[in-house]
């Protein structure tokens, strides 16, 4: 199986190298040996936009080159690039840049441009990539799910227990739940000095009316939060030397010495194809 890295790395350059053909996703995805569908999916988790507006971005960009120092029609430049109409090319153009090709011709405006994406050798690992952080504003939600103490020193392992037998015995018991793909996993009272933390089980859901008995229900209010990402080959088992890298990363960007919680949600529907998708949010403080 392909490191979702090297996988991504190679949609891009081939993109770049093919820019002129007409590429799609369902082009990319076969050549990497993965589902149009998969692959979209992948590239909008991993660099937060769609497979298919970057490609029509980079060919967009990737035409300047032809319009400023060539004195090509623009139907030319068009088809050149993958469009089927030169109409196309023009609200294309328009969209992406605010102004049309000719007034560019003419007046030599200077604009913003889609420059190429590529991957940090800082983000890769050697099963996954590691992304982050970002700065997001997660809004109020609520979810319901089972309590646990889990020592630290058998915590990877013990957790991962836990997620396998709440999402395969114990999820369908709730009900009304947001995004039912999605595994919340919650880890509270985190500090290393301390044997044991406070570890969640959880789905996101609508309200928190009809609780189940034995179940623990908990909203969070709105907060702004350091968000990290992870695409990786083993969707059922984060290991120890990943997890202490992730939980030093989040401490290394937030205000206090210990993160008040770590929020995860494991996207569970590449489980049964071929990568997970795991994002971990943990609240920060707005520097004064």
């Amino acid at each position: 199986m392909q490191n979702p890295g090297d996988l991504l790395e190679s949609v891009l350059n081939e993109i770049e190298s093919r820019i002129k053909e007409d590429i799609n996703a369902d082009f990319l995805a076969d050549n990497v040996g993965l589902s149009s569908i998969h692959l979209q999916r992948l590239f909008k988790f991993a660099f937060n936009q769609s497979l298919g507006a970057y490609i029509r971005s980079r060919k967009l960009t990737a035409s300047l080159e032809n319009l400023l120092n060539t004195n090509s029609k623009l139907m030319s430049i068009a088809m050149d690039y993958g469009f089927d109409y030169e109409q196309s090319y023009l609200r294309s153009f328009k969209r992406e840049f605010g102004v049309t090709p000719g007034v560019i011709r003419k007046t030599g405006q200077v604009i913003k441009i889609k420059p190429p994406l590529h991957l940090l050798d800082e983000n890769k690992l050697d099963d996954g990539v590691f992304i982050g952080p970002d700065i997001v504003m997660v809004p109020q939600f609520h979810i319901i799910g089972r309590k646990h103490q889990v020592p630290h020193n058998v915590s990877v392992n013990r957790m991962n227990e836990l997620i396998q037998h709440f999402w395969e015995n114990e999820r369908r018991q709730i009900k009304k739940m947001v995004n039912p793909d999605i595994f919340i996993g919650l880890t509270r009272n985190i500090n290393w000095k301390e044997k044991y933390s406070e570890y969640i089980t959880a789905v996101q859901v609508e309200n928190l009316k009809n609780v189940h008995q034995g179940f623990n229900s908990i909203t969070f209010e709105t907060s702004i939060c350091a968000r990290f990402r992870y695409i990786g080959q083993q969707p059922s088992y984060v290991n120890k030397n990943f997890a202490y890298m992730m939980y030093n990363t989040i401490r290394k960007h937030t205000q206090n010495k210990q993160a008040k919680y770590v929020l995860v949600k494991i996207d569970t529907r590449f489980y049964n194809e071929t990568y997970c998708q795991i994002e971990w949010f943990t609240p920060v403080s707005e520097k004064q």
